[in-house]
């Protein structure tokens, strides 16, 4: 990474389509571990599952912690992509959504 700072506003040009998906949480009652255990769990386990199969989309992700907010911005290859790995029955996603 440089160490210079570019200014302006920089985008990247692609003919391909592109998803940029942001999803987070904040813990509003660090003591209600139960509430929010199983999401800050799940999420690590489906960018492990994505990390290990490129054909499912996932072309990266970032995520950032601030305080009690967790946030990971997904880049997706498209739509179709994501939408169908949100509902993979056999896939970590599904069900981590259906106990939340």
């Amino acid at each position: 990474m440089s160490a210079q700072v570019v200014p302006g506003r920089m985008t990247a040009a692609s003919d391909d389509d592109l998803v940029v998906f942001l999803i987070g949480m904040r813990i509003n009652r660090l003591r209600a571990v139960r509430a929010w255990l199983p999401a800050v769990t799940a999420m690590p386990r489906m960018l492990r599952e994505l990390a290990k199969d490129p054909s499912l989309g996932l072309l990266d992700a970032r995520s950032y912690v601030s305080g009690r907010v967790v946030l990971v911005v997904q880049y997706w290859s498209s739509f179709e992509h994501l939408d169908a790995y949100a509902r993979a029955s056999d896939r970590e996603h599904l069900p981590a959504w259906r106990a939340f």
